[in-house]
């Protein structure tokens, strides 16, 4: 039986396309959550965040201008701050995301994907 695989993208970031270009490639027909046109809730950045491994401050994008414009690089900020301003800007996530079952892994570059998935049919 294979896993399901969602992938959390954003088609106007080439890492993303090409992530879910690698997916289709062997295979994969992921469920894909556009997750800037549906932001993923609190309890969901946490789960993906403890999936894969990473705290909310090495998980948040800090190039983008959300980022200093609610001057998130504030030490001060816990890891719930950081949480629920992904959670309200969902730019501030890193991207893409690929989850099969209880594993993730950020496409950053696409290849890092491939230990989670599942093997061809």
């Amino acid at each position: 039986m294979r896993k399901n695989v969602t992938i959390f993208h954003n088609p106007r970031c080439s890492k993303s396309r090409r992530t879910l270009a690698l997916l289709h490639e062997r295979g994969i027909e992921p469920e894909i959550v556009d997750y800037l046109k549906n932001p993923p809730e609190t309890q969901e950045i946490a789960r993906l965040l403890k999936l894969l491994g990473l705290s909310a401050r090495e998980f948040i994008r800090r190039k983008e201008a959300a980022y200093a414009e609610h001057g998130l690089d504030a030490e001060a900020l816990d890891e719930a701050q950081l949480i629920e301003a992904m959670r309200r800007h969902p730019i501030l996530i890193e991207r893409p995301i690929v989850v099969v079952g209880a594993a993730a892994a950020i496409g950053r570059p696409p290849e890092n994907v491939l230990p989670i998935l599942p093997p061809p049919a």
